[in-house]
C-alpha cells in the first residue's frame, strides 16, 4: 500500500508538470528538429511533402506524450493486457483487410488515417510483459513453467507480423522481448539454450523466408554480387557515407541523395543523407543525442521504486536502442537491410507516434517514480 496523504499519483496536474523531465523533452525536440531539417533537404529544399506532415504528426505526438506521462502509472498497469489485446486484434485485421504497400500487407486504412499496427505492438508487448513480470516473484521467474505465458505473449504478435511479411519488425520484437526477459531476471543459461536451438533451426527457417528476404541476406554477405539489383541500396549508402568525409558537403548539397542515387532517403536511409551532408561530425552529434536519451531512460528506470516502472522504462529504452542500432548498422552494411526507421528522424506517422508514446510512458515512470505498487494493480490503486 502507498503511505502518506499525498502520493505522486495523486498530485495535481500543475505539480505533475513540475515533475516532467524537461531535459529529456529538450533532447527529443533536438532530434526531431534534425529530422525536420533532413526531410526538408530530402525534398530538395521544400517543406512538402514530408517535412510539413512530419511536423504536424510530431505536434500531435507531443500532446499524446504529455497526456500519457501525466496519467497515473497504475492505469497503464491495469490496462496493459487490454492494450496488448487491441494490438493483437489490429494485427489480425491487417491479415484480413490490410492495405498492401511495397509488396507487404502492413497497414490498416481507416479513410482519414492509415496506421501500421506493428509499430504500436512494440509498445503494447513491452507493457504486457512489464505487467506480467511485475506480478511474478524471482522464484517463479527462475522456473521455466512460469515463462510459458510470457513466451506466448511474444509468439502471437511475432507470428502475425512475420506473415505480413515483415521480417525486420518480427526480429526486433523477439530481440526486444528477449531483453525484457533478461531484465526480469531470467537466467543466462536459458538464453544460451534458446540461441543453440535457434542456430540449429536456421536451415529449416531458411525455407520459410520469402525469396526477397533470402536475397537480402545473401546480398548482405556479398553486396557486389548484384550491384544494380539487390545490392544497389547498400552500395549507394556506403558511397554516400564515405563521400561525406569529416564535415560533409553541406545542407541540401548531398550529390548521392539529390541526384536520386540513394533510394528511400526520407525513410530508412535518412541517416546516410545526414552523414553525406554533415559528415562524420553531424553523424556523431546525432548519435550523442540518442546516447543522452538512452542514458536518461536507463537512469529513470533505476530511480523507479516500483518493479513495473523499472521494467517498463528499461524495456522501452532498450527498444529505442535496438531501433537506433539496427537502422544505423543497416545503412553502414553491418547487418542486412531490414527496413527499420530511425526514431524521430525517418518519415512516418505511425513510427513517430509510437516513439513519442514510448517516451510518454518513460516520463510517466519518472513522474510516478516514488509510487509503490503491489504485485497486482488493485493493491494500492486509487
Amino acid at each position: 500500500m502507498i503511505k502518506g496523504s499525498l502520493t505522486k499519483a495523486e498530485m495535481k496536474l500543475s505539480e505533475k508538470l513540475w515533475q516532467v523531465n524537461w531535459t529529456m523533452i529538450f533532447l527529443i525536440l533536438a532530434v526531431a528538429v534534425i529530422g525536420f531539417g533532413m526531410l526538408y533537404s530530402a525534398a530538395k529544399g521544400s517543406m512538402d511533402p514530408w517535412a510539413s506532415r512530419q511536423m504536424t504528426r510530431f505536434a500531435l505526438g507531443i500532446i499524446m506524450m504529455f497526456a500519457i506521462a501525466l496519467t497515473d502509472i497504475r492505469v497503464w498497469m491495469r490496462y496493459a493486457y487490454l492494450i496488448y489485446a487491441v494490438g493483437i486484434l489490429l494485427l489480425g485485421a491487417v491479415e484480413i483487410t490490410g492495405v498492401v504497400g511495397m509488396g507487404a500487407q502492413r497497414w490498416l486504412d481507416f479513410g482519414f488515417v492509415r496506421i501500421q499496427p506493428s509499430e504500436f505492438m512494440k509498445i503494447a508487448l513491452i507493457l504486457a510483459l512489464a505487467r506480467h513480470f511485475h506480478a511474478m516473484s524471482m522464484e517463479e521467474v527462475a522456473r521455466p513453467i512460469y515463462l510459458l505465458i510470457p513466451i506466448f505473449l511474444v509468439i502471437a504478435p511475432v507470428a502475425l507480423v512475420f506473415r505480413q511479411p515483415d521480417l525486420g519488425t518480427a526480429v526486433m520484437l523477439v530481440v526486444g522481448a528477449g531483453a525484457m526477459f533478461f531484465i526480469a531476471g531470467v537466467r543466462i543459461w536459458k538464453f544460451v539454450v534458446v540461441a543453440i536451438v535457434g542456430l540449429a533451426s536456421i536451415p529449416v527457417a531458411w525455407n520459410f523466408l520469402h525469396a526477397y528476404q533470402r536475397k537480402r541476406i545473401l546480398t548482405f554477405l556479398n553486396p557486389e554480387s548484384d550491384p544494380l539489383g539487390a545490392g544497389y541500396h547498400i552500395l549507394q549508402s556506403k558511397i554516400a557515407l564515405g563521400s561525406g568525409s569529416l564535415f560533409g558537403k553541406g545542407f541540401i548539397n548531398g550529390s548521392q541523395s539529390h541526384l536520386e542515387f540513394l533510394p528511400e532517403r526520407h525513410t530508412d536511409f535518412v541517416f546516410t543523407m545526414l552523414a553525406e551532408e554533415f559528415g562524420l561530425v553531424g553523424g556523431v552529434l546525432v548519435l550523442c543525442l540518442y546516447a543522452f536519451l538512452l542514458i536518461y531512460g536507463l537512469a529513470i528506470s533505476l530511480k523507479s521504486r516500483n518493479h513495473f516502472g523499472r521494467l517498463l522504462a528499461m524495456g522501452l529504452t532498450t527498444n529505442l536502442f535496438l531501433y537506433v542500432f539496427a537502422n544505423i548498422a543497416m545503412v553502414m552494411g553491418v547487418i542486412p537491410v531490414v527496413g527499420v526507421p530511425l526514431p524521430l528522424i525517418s518519415y512516418g506517422g505511425t513510427a513517430m507516434l509510437s516513439v513519442l508514446i514510448g517516451f510518454g510512458l518513460v516520463m510517466n515512470v519518472y513522474i510516478h517514480r516514488d509510487v509503490r505498487i503491489g504485485r497486482y494493480w488493485s493493491e494500492g490503486a486509487t
